[in-house]
């Protein structure tokens, strides 16, 4: 069997990075449609490299522009590439999906675009898993300013890759990540006493989440460019005794029960 493959599409933090896009990940396996966890800025043209974005679901974390800025851009491919592919996109995402995606794509303040025509949307609830063809997809909301969700992916082996989203330290994300094959973990500013609560996390955080909830390989993203990554690097590897690697856009990681992570691409020291 194919294991799950985690592709990083774009993965700076907060805004778009000299060298990536803002958060984006597409996750393939057998017998799934690929699926996109967000759709920042500039992803949709990286995500081309990698699959047809006809093709895929689209699995919203929140609705902040760095996760669903480019989603506007994708209803123009919809809509008017001239080999299109016949349906309208899966898409998974908070309350007011649909209002803030409307009001992103209309032509004036005053209006309203209706996208039901491109998009076929459903609302997460906490706790209510969603099959995508041999994928199953546990959404949990988490401790951000806005609605947000960490979602738990699982594939038939039972391999997981656990994403947080945006969230800061919180019972829930520790819930989500527990025993993860992968933890992909934001981890958007260096450990300080003045951070604010309930926001992001920093990779001391993500490192004792990773502990605390025994994972096999902890991901860090959303790293946005005025923060130093080995700063960060230091702080998840002082909490964490497993693997740890900050991604970079186009590193592609297979996720396998029970065994250390391949990953293709150089990464360095784990």
């Amino acid at each position: 069997m194919t294991a799950m493959r985690l592709t990083v599409v774009g993965c700076s933090g907060s805004v778009s990075g000299p060298d990536s896009p803002a958060s984006s990940y597409l996750v393939t396996a057998e017998g799934a449609p690929p699926l996109v966890m967000d759709l920042g800025g500039g992803a949709l043209g990286a995500l081309q490299r990698y699959v047809d974005p006809s093709t895929v679901t689209v699995l919203l974390s929140h609705l902040h522009a760095d996760h669903c800025l480019d989603v506007p851009g994708l209803l123009v491919w919809r809509r008017f590439h001239p080999e299109q592919v016949l349906g309208r996109t899966p898409m998974f995402g908070p309350t007011f999906t649909a209002q803030r995606l409307a009001a992103a794509s209309a032509t004036s303040p005053a209006e309203y675009e209706d996208i039901s025509d491109v998009i076929d949307l459903s609302l997460w609830h906490t706790g209510e898993a969603v099959d995508f063809g041999s994928l199953n997809v546990l959404p949990q909301e988490v401790d951000h300013p806005c609605e947000a969700f960490g979602l738990r992916i699982t594939d038939p082996s039972g391999a997981t890759l656990v994403y947080t989203g945006d969230t800061g330290p919180c019972a829930e994300v520790e819930q989500l990540a527990a025993g993860a094959d992968v933890l992909l973990s934001e981890a958007s500013w260096t450990d300080r006493p003045d951070r604010p609560v309930g926001v992001h996390m920093s990779g001391t955080q993500a490192g004792r989440l990773a502990a605390k909830a025994g994972v096999g390989l902890l991901l860090l993203t959303h790293i946005p460019p005025w923060t130093s990554r080995e700063d960060v690097l230091a702080e998840a590897r002082a909490e964490f005794s497993g693997p740890v690697h900050a991604v970079n856009s186009g590193e592609e990681f297979d996720v396998v029960r029970g065994e250390r992570v391949a990953a293709s691409g150089s990464l360095g020291s784990l």
